[in-house]
């Protein structure tokens, strides 16, 4: 299979889909790889260093997208490389459809078969190729927090860990999965006083058993959850409905009740975000501030920190590239259902079940399109 590699092209998006080492896996194979030139650069991986592993370079996207069977990625593809799509094609990427109807239809246009890292599962209903990035961006959203709490940025001039003498700052972590967790181990590690909600009794459980009295946690319901944002200085969306749209559980009203200057930071943007008032930003522009709450909601956060995220995603999309290459889309989905659950779009046709609910298409099953 000829397989290609685009340079991202997202505001401030450093990260590749293939680094040297995945190229050379995928050449031992027997595939032949394209890269385009320069695209490793963010994570300092040279073209010269793509050519040794045995990939081929090419000036620009165009020919990766005319000429490959399949196309790996890092974010969903923009809209002059939607364009460039063909059916037939297999795009093998983070695509977050469920608040992206322009991106979706255009999908659906090309007849493209699109698979999402982010609804790829694994075992105990997991999402392996989701959780590195979670855990990246769930550390991530503390400095980024911290930061934005500087009076500088706008923020209420809170040190999270305080110091002797003074009271840390309060953080607030709205879900306990991966992203929660992580950002809750970056609080605590600074000294802040740290709750999470969640409404998991297991998960309540698990969270405080690891940081016993390190962190607090409460059940989340509408009473505790307002309770807990108006007294933080800074809090943390981390919630996930897998393939859907994120819950808008911060409402407009309970920012009112929040102390001037406090953060939110959306780490659940992706999927349409988990605050009322959120709205895409990027690295170049991260915040802006609604009712005097300083707002930080960037859709690519690990792409600020490109090598390590890089190395971090390919350690886990790489095997299920090989699989597709080697056997063919259908065939490594027929063998592998976790495979298949990260199948979103094929040639018109929605096949993710809470995409499908969420946009209002027709829903096609897995089943019937990878035995077709």
């Amino acid at each position: 299979m000829r397989i290609g590699c685009p340079k991202e092209i997202k505001d401030h998006e450093y990260r590749v889909g293939l680094t040297p080492e995945s190229a050379r896996e995928l050449v031992s194979h027997g595939h032949e790889v394209w890269i385009e030139t320069g695209a490793g650069a963010g994570i300092g991986a040279t073209d010269t260093e793509y050519v040794d592993a045995g990939a081929v370079i090419k000036d620009g996207p165009t020919p990766i997208f005319a000429e490959c069977e399949m196309v790996v990625k890092v974010k969903e593809p923009q809209a002059v490389e939607r364009s460039q799509l063909r059916k037939g094609q297999v795009l093998y990427t983070y695509l977050h459809l469920a608040p992206d109807p322009a991106q979706t239809a255009d999908l659906l246009k090309s007849g493209v078969t699109a698979i999402a890292y982010e609804t790829v599962t694994g075992a105990n209903n997991s999402l392996p190729l989701l959780k590195p990035m979670s855990q990246v961006a769930g550390r991530m959203s503390i400095q980024a927090g911290a930061s934005a709490l500087e009076k500088a940025h706008g923020g209420r001039g809170v040190l999270l860990g305080g110091v002797p003498g003074v009271l840390p700052g309060k953080v607030v972590v709205i879900g306990g999965g991966v992203v929660g967790f992580n950002a809750a181990q970056m609080a605590v590690g600074l000294g802040a006083d740290t709750t999470i909600l969640d409404r998991d009794p297991e998960v309540l459980e698990r969270l405080g058993i690891h940081f016993e009295s390190r962190a607090k946690t409460r059940f989340s319901n509408t009473a505790n959850l307002q309770e807990a944002v108006s007294e933080a200085d800074l809090v943390i969306g981390a919630v996930l409905v897998p393939g859907a749209a994120a819950p808008r559980l911060v409402t407009r009203e309970m920012l009112t009740e929040m102390k001037p200057g406090a953060v939110l930071v959306d780490v659940a943007i992706d999927q349409g975000g988990c605050f009322e008032t959120s709205h895409p930003t990027t690295h170049s522009d991260p915040t802006y501030i609604v009712d005097g709450i300083v707002h930080y909601c960037v859709a690519n956060m690990p792409g600020a920190v490109a090598r390590t995220s890089t190395y971090a995603l390919n350690n886990v999309t790489l095997p299920h590239a090989l699989k597709i290459a080697d056997l063919g889309w259908r065939e490594a989905m027929r063998q592998n259902p976790h495979l298949a659950a990260g199948l979103n779009v094929q040639a018109g046709n929605v096949i993710y079940r809470a995409v499908a609910e969420e946009l209002g298409y027709d829903y096609v099953p897995v089943s019937e399109v990878i035995e077709s």
